[in-house]
């Protein structure tokens, strides 16, 4: 019996539909804050307007809405049938960003691919793609996951996947795809064994690809002693570690952080984090994570509502969605503090926008869309009921009480 069957017992209370889309809204809100906070210096030098990147955060916060509207009138049994299409779709982007002159090159890395005014980065869309293809193939085969020559299916499509972002090269990406990946096939009804031994191979590459690279592995040296060279690998930690103790209890006031004045780099996007502890002190940094925090428990609750109710692909797709944004969350708060290496990953709904904020738009979609999946169904379950019960009900008594009057009679 595979874990989902385990799982799926006793119909859950419902959860609240409010909270999941208040948790999205109250992050996206402090998000425009802060990108407007932590950008109004670096973008007055850079473009001449204060404001330049606050508007372009609204428009891929517009962008993003569109497409959460789109995502979310497709059904689920859809997104189901169109997994290799999108599988397949994710991978030719993917291999298009490593063409010279296609991909866009920056820092070292070539993670984009421009379309006129429009940069999208691939492994933001393949997030959303390949979510969507491991919940319906591990719907599909669950029951033989338990078998290795099933249970290889997915490592090996993980494989190559992570294989062309590495190429890019993009290590945090796939660390939190091969992450959510792992956890999906573990709920899915893997064996334990089978489990314990690809996490273990897995982290044993990543490990090995991060002591053969060398700016890799002096990344983890700074990790380990960001002070022993501040001024050149530690600058950023360093600098980012300031931000947090600037911020105290309280923080310095919205608006008055000193760090993002050129001091800190990727401000408004992959350290938006330690901008926000500064300015919003370590009250500010609790209430961000208490809203992540909330937001995964909401998340947690329809995958086991959907359990409950047997609905395999709704489940996994809830899960894959939890963990991806949770560990992206946890991965960039953790740099950010100088809890983990340094990574290039955002923070879901609130730092600066791109095809990040779009595509944690269109899961936020993907979920509700779950949600309203199930209240239908609850809801046709319920008005069923309610049907059943109007109906005369065959009593043997009563027509025997009939009888007996009409012979008396």
């Amino acid at each position: 019996m595979s874990r989902l069957q385990q799982s799926a017992g006793q119909m859950p209370e419902s959860s609240l539909d409010w909270v999941l889309p208040f948790c999205v809204l109250a992050l996206a809100s402090i998000g425009v804050v802060m990108v407007g906070s932590a950008s109004i210096a670096f973008a007055a030098d850079l473009y001449g307007d204060p404001w330049y990147f606050l508007k372009r955060h609204l428009v891929f916060l517009g962008l993003g809405a569109v497409v959460a509207l789109v995502v979310s009138q497709v059904s689920l049994s859809a997104w189901s049938r169109l997994s290799w299409p999108l599988l397949l779709f994710s991978c030719l982007l993917l291999l298009a960003v490593l063409v010279p002159g296609v991909g866009r090159e920056v820092n070292g890395s070539r993670r984009w691919l421009v379309f006129g005014p429009i940069t999208v980065q691939p492994a933001e869309v393949a997030k959303f793609c390949l979510l969507i293809f491991f919940a319906s193939f591990l719907t599909r085969r669950n029951q033989q996951l338990r078998h290795w020559s099933s249970f290889m299916i997915p490592v090996v499509i993980l494989g190559l996947v992570a294989l062309l972002l590495l190429m890019q090269p993009d290590f945090g990406s796939v660390v939190v795809i091969s992450g959510t990946v792992l956890a999906m096939v573990f709920l899915a009804g893997a064996r334990l064994p089978h489990t314990f031994l690809l996490v273990g191979l897995a982290a044993s590459a990543l490990a090995l690809l991060a002591m053969l690279s060398p700016y890799r592995l002096q990344r983890l040296s700074t990790f380990l002693d960001p002070w022993g060279d501040q001024f050149a690998s530690g600058y950023q930690l360093t600098q980012s570690l300031i931000a947090f103790g600037r911020g105290e209890l309280f923080g310095v006031g919205l608006g008055n952080s000193v760090q993002k004045l050129f001091y800190l780099p990727e401000a408004h996007t992959d350290f938006i984090f330690a901008i926000l502890s500064e300015e919003w002190g370590m009250v500010g940094g609790l209430v961000v994570i208490g809203l992540f925090g909330l937001m995964t428990f909401a998340l947690l609750r329809l995958v086991r509502e959907a359990l409950a109710r047997q609905k395999v692909f709704a489940a996994l797709l809830a899960f894959g969605i939890a963990v991806l944004l949770a560990g992206q969350a946890f991965v960039n708060m953790g740099v950010a503090s100088g809890l983990l290496p340094t990574k290039g990953l955002t923070l879901p709904f609130v730092s600066s926008g791109g095809s990040s904020l779009v595509v944690c738009c269109a899961l936020f979609a993907l979920a509700l869309r779950v949600q309203a999946e199930l209240r239908g169904e609850e809801e046709q379950e319920h008005s069923a009921v309610a049907k059943i019960r109007h109906l005369p009900i065959f009593n043997p008594l009563q027509l025997g009480d009939r009888d007996m009057k009409g012979e008396a009679a």
